[in-house]
């Protein structure tokens, strides 16, 4: 099979990302398929559904309606879709990411006191995804920076159960506000404390093999080895390791196992299976199913092992 063709029908999506990273396109080709994002496809489906309200599904994190009782966590509301969104490559300079953003900051608000929408709340697992989707999408979200600083623990990490007591930090949380921090450097070129900071959560990580117990060595969480898209909170391997490709970091002997894991799970036709779905309410579904061939799985895993082998 050839995989690349596989990969290019399909939404503009991931079609501009694989022009991008796998095929080495021309640059105005690579944008021209990114600004379909925007008008057609799976990006124009998620704007289209924004509410007059700027929000998704009514509410922040919790859909308008939700009442509990739902098989897994909802993921139609306003945080899940500006991070989907974002995933997709929706350019923020296009009117479409303008007006939908500008909406947000305007009458976006949490659930848990009312606080504006970029402002963000008290748990780091909200406040780096917060972080991410500001900054890509042009917000001055500083000062949720600050609280996430403020809020590093000593083992090198963080976790949104800090506030009630944990001192052990979470792999999902420290993964996500990594990513917020990585993209606040690319938006700001962000000081130094930032990039200490992210360079010690990635040590946290790093320590523990991207899905290691450090005390014992085991499987920290058998799903942490389950490649899902989308991932939402959620850690995995190739998460992670494409948020190092991300990051321009260098090879890392920690990083080879987690390597082996995304190499093994190549199937003979070239192509890598969606291990997983996290269950809950969504707008529609992106892959055709648990076991099935993933574009997204897939060209995540052709990205990051071209970056390990080059």
């Amino acid at each position: 099979m050839d995989v690349i063709s596989w990969l290019l029908d399909s939404d503009p999506a991931i079609r501009w990302q694989v022009l991008r990273d796998l095929t080495g396109a021309a640059p105005e080709e690579v944008a021209a398929e990114r600004e379909r994002v925007a008008t057609e496809g799976w990006g124009a489906r998620l704007l289209a559904l924004q509410g007059a309200g700027g929000m998704w599904d009514g509410g922040a994190c919790f859909p308008k309606d939700y009442t509990g009782g739902e098989p897994g966590q909802p993921w139609t509301t306003t945080l899940h879709t500006l991070q989907t969104l974002q995933i997709f490559g929706l350019d923020p300079e296009s009117p479409q990411a303008r007006q939908a953003v500008a909406l947000v900051g305007e009458h976006g608000r949490w659930e848990h006191a009312g606080q504006r929408y970029f402002d963000g709340e008290v748990e780091p697992c909200i406040n780096g995804r917060t972080v991410e989707t500001g900054a890509y999408f042009g917000v001055d979200v500083s000062a949720i920076v600050a609280r996430l600083l403020d809020e590093h623990l000593a083992d090198g990490g963080w976790n949104c159960e800090a506030e009630n007591g944990s001192v052990r930090s979470s792999f999902h949380t420290t993964l996500g506000v990594l990513d917020g921090l990585l993209e606040y450097e690319r938006a700001t070129g962000a000081d130094g404390k930032v990039r200490e900071a992210r360079r010690v959560g990635e040590e946290f990580l790093l320590e523990r093999g991207l899905f290691r117990r450090r005390s014992t060595g085991e499987v920290a969480d058998p799903a942490f080895l389950e490649f899902a898209f989308p991932y939402y909170w959620r850690h995995d391997v190739l998460r992670a390791l494409d948020y190092f490709r991300r990051s321009g970091a260098a090879q890392d002997p920690r990083m080879a196992e987690a390597v082996e894991i995304v190499e093994a799970k190549r199937q003979p036709d070239g192509r890598w299976p969606l291990d997983r779905v996290h269950p809950g309410r969504v707008h529609f579904a992106y892959e055709e199913g648990v076991g099935r061939p993933s574009r997204w799985n897939t060209l995540r895993a052709l990205r990051v092992l071209a970056w390990w082998q080059s």
